[in-house]
């Protein structure tokens, strides 16, 4: 699908945003193993998350409801049943890294493969430590999906993560509820903790020390009613659009703004973004509040290190954001940017130029300079979602009108971005 996307007025009013796709696909997993009907609400309408809802269904559970609310009729720890055929996880890395977690537990085998997109994804990362549990795990070339899990008897371990990555660790702490023991994992930095805030609102014994996450295994998951805030990852689109567009004033409804992903907000304001939350509250443990985003002139800056692991999936918006800067935006430490759904950093620097962006790539990142004008141009989705969505924002301070190829790929995450960009950009 080819959309064509044209210069914009100022971005005002107020807009609410799909519901966070971390917190959904976790509870959806977590739902189906407790202990009675959970029921979601603001559930993501992203087609990730629909994956994860069909791989629960298919092992047994009763998913009831549409739009973005669900029940899920949870039969406990040990109540999910064989798949009739294979699992298919789609496009999404969250469902198949963090499923399998909980498939490795179970006393039949199973097999789940997505598209070919995710195909082209490593899996060593959860091989590795579900392996040292028990379980055993054949992969394609010993490392890419599809995934055939022998389940077993797990055992607790202490895993420490060798990159921090909350779906690994997600991954290793859903296999530890079904372990006799304590299980923990320590990673090099902290992640985003979805995972732990959610495990301890169904009733699982987690704690937190710095970097390590303890948990007791084999705890009795009760059911809960749960509402999804706002995903603060799609929220970034529309705010770097606020801060593009001159004029702009725009208020993003029930955000989540978890600590663990602050970072996003915290760089902006750090390069002179006008951003406030006017309000905070606790829901489901975790941090809710509206977003304001006024149009702002940024000095530019540089995503590296852990910064780097905070804001990996919002560097291609970013990265659009860091032409119009003063200084321009540096990223570093980000290789692991080539391997999502596309080579991020080539497909990013790749549209940059057809913009009159003279970005440049490396190994590891890629260097954007600042002082630049946007050009109107056909940019490449190449079938990933964020960069289709980051460079339909970019074309919004474009010279004129902009093609986005692919542009269908935004329903992995966000369905109504297209309907949300038009009617909140005069």
């Amino acid at each position: 699908m080819r959309k064509v996307v044209t210069p914009a007025g100022p971005l005002t009013g107020a807009i609410a945003l799909p519901g966070d796709k971390s917190i959904s696909h976790r509870y959806a997993m977590i739902g189906a193993i407790a202990e009675g009907d959970t029921r979601i609400r603001n559930y993501s309408t992203g087609a990730d998350c629909h994956s994860t809802l069909g791989c629960v269904r298919a092992l047994g559970i009763a998913v009831e409801g549409g739009g973005t609310e669900f029940v899920i009729h949870g039969r406990g720890l040990d109540g999910l049943r064989q798949a009739a055929g294979a699992l298919d996880a789609g496009n999404s890395g969250s469902t198949i890294r963090m499923l399998s977690g909980i498939l490795a537990a179970q006393p039949f085998a199973s097999r789940i493969f997505g598209d070919e997109s995710l195909s082209r994804r490593p899996m060593q990362r959860i091989i590795e430590p579900l392996g040292e549990m028990g379980a055993g795990i054949r992969a394609r070339e010993g490392k890419y999906p599809p995934l055939e899990i022998a389940g077993a008897a797990l055992r607790p371990i202490d895993y420490t993560l060798p990159v921090a990555s909350a779906q690994v660790k997600t991954c290793v702490l859903l296999a530890g509820l079904y372990a006799n023991g304590r299980t923990t994992v320590t990673e090099p930095m902290r992640s985003r903790d979805h995972t732990e805030i959610a495990l301890r609102e169904f009733g699982a014994d987690v704690r937190v020390e710095r970097c390590t996450i303890a948990l007791v295994g084999r705890p009795r998951l009760t059911a809960r009613e749960l509402v999804v805030p706002s995903d603060l990852s799609s929220s970034a689109f529309f705010i770097v659009a606020a801060l593009l567009v001159p004029g702009s004033e725009l208020t993003i409804r029930g955000v989540g703004l978890n600590p663990t992903r602050s970072a996003l907000l915290d760089f902006l304001t750090g390069m002179g973004a006008d951003i406030r939350i006017p309000n905070l509250e606790s829901r489901n443990g975790e941090l809710v509040g509206d977003i304001v985003v006024r149009y702002s002139e940024l000095r530019g800056g540089t995503i590296e290190g852990a910064l780097t692991a905070a804001l990996i999936d919002e560097i291609p918006v970013l990265a659009v954001l860091g032409a119009a800067t003063e200084r321009g935006i540096v990223v570093k430490d980000a290789a692991e940017l080539r391997i999502k759904e596309t080579d991020r950093i080539s497909t990013v620097v790749g549209n940059l130029r057809r913009a009159g962006i003279a970005a440049e790539e490396s190994p590891d990142g890629m260097t954007i300079p600042g002082r630049g004008k946007f050009r109107a141009a056909e940019f490449a989705s190449h079938g990933d979602h964020r960069v289709a969505m980051a460079f339909a924002v970019g074309a919004l301070a474009g010279d004129g009108a902009s093609t986005i190829e692919g542009a269908e790929a935004a329903s992995v995450s966000f369905p109504e971005f297209w309907d949300t960009l038009e009617s909140s950009a005069g």
